[in-house]
Order: structure tokens, then C-alpha cells, then sequence
């Protein structure tokens, strides 16, 4: 099973502030959130990872 990454998390892993962060997502330049429950957002780690990976091949 996905394990699923809270903005805390995220934002830990990524290494950008939260309205950086939401900036990206507005752009289309990071994965939006899923929603789980009324209040709650996660990402699926598959998402961040991938993400990452590309923004490291890019460096290159």
C-alpha cells in the first residue's frame, strides 16, 4: 500500500516553504494534494519521489 505524505512532511522533504509550495502547485510545477479527509491533504510519496527524481535529472 502508497504510503501517503502530509504537508508537514512535504514540506520537510522538498525543502520550500508552504506558499512556495502552493505557488508550485497553482503553476503545475509540483503534484497537487488528494484530499483525505474534510480538512486533510497528502501526497503520495510514489508523487513526491517522482518529483524529486525528475528535478534531479534536470539538474544534470
Amino acid at each position: 500500500m502508497e504510503k501517503l505524505l502530509r504537508l508537514p512532511l512535504v514540506l520537510n522533504t522538498v525543502g520550500v516553504s508552504k506558499s512556495k509550495l502552493y505557488e508550485m502547485i497553482g503553476k503545475g510545477e509540483f503534484p497537487k494534494p488528494i484530499k483525505i479527509g474534510q480538512r486533510t491533504s497528502a501526497w503520495p510519496e510514489s508523487a513526491i519521489r517522482q518529483w524529486i527524481e525528475q528535478r534531479i535529472a534536470a539538474a544534470k
